[in-house]
Parts: structure tokens; C-alpha cells; sequence
């Protein structure tokens, strides 16, 4: 008996790769029920819905809520370095992270809005 840090059985296992087997291979959801089928964006969604904020983004929501997608709650309040450390760790963007790096040393940032509003000064 193999005992390792699976969190599911292994008849468990194997039922939930038979209900994702269709999805897997069709690409599209398979389901007759459309209200189990997430909702496409909207048209005045950010667009980082469909991608990522291209660097020098003058979008504000945007920028925020690319940043926000990437900075976990709990890095706040952070300096710069700190914020480009969680960042990477949360695998953001070159983009993203570069522009972080971009901001003044020395000032500490207690939410996404702080750093979104400095970077839009420059």
C-alpha cells in the first residue's frame, strides 16, 4: 500500500478524470445544464480579462486589477522589494513586475491603490 500526500482516493481520483474527460478532449464544457457553465466576460469587462496588461498600461483599472491578481492581501503594507518578490514568486508578468521595480525606494505601500497611484505619477 503506497501511502503518500494524495488527498483523494484512488477510486476517487479516477471518477473525477472521467467527469473531466470530455472538457479535456473537446475543449468546450460538456455539460447539458448551461447554469453549470461559467459566464463569458463582458464587453466593458478590464482587459486583462483576455491577456495582460502591456507594459506602460495607462488603463488604471486595469493596472490595479492585474496588480491585484498577483498580490496576495497579506503582502500589504510592503515595500518595493518586498512587492516585487511576491510578485515573482506569483509568477506575474516581466511586464508587471518591471514596473514595480520601477518604483521609489523607501516608501512603504499599504494596498494595490497606493502602488497604482505612484505609478501613474511617473
Amino acid at each position: 500500500m503506497q501511502r503518500g500526500s494524495d488527498r483523494l482516493s484512488f477510486h476517487k481520483d479516477d471518477e473525477m478524470k472521467h467527469e473531466l474527460k470530455g472538457l479535456i478532449r473537446s475543449g468546450r464544457p460538456t455539460r447539458v445544464e448551461e447554469w453549470h457553465d461559467p459566464e463569458p466576460g463582458a464587453d466593458d469587462d478590464p482587459r486583462v480579462a483576455t491577456g495582460n496588461v502591456p507594459s506602460g498600461a495607462t488603463d488604471e483599472v486595469s493596472l490595479r486589477f492585474e496588480l491585484a491578481r498577483h498580490l496576495r492581501r497579506g503582502a500589504f503594507p510592503a515595500k518595493r522589494g518586498g512587492l516585487v518578490h511576491d510578485l515573482a514568486e506569483q509568477h506575474a508578468p516581466d511586464d508587471l513586475t518591471e514596473m514595480v521595480r520601477r518604483l521609489p525606494g523607501g516608501r512603504t505601500y499599504r494596498n494595490v491603490q497606493e502602488v497604482v497611484d505612484e505609478l501613474r505619477r511617473e
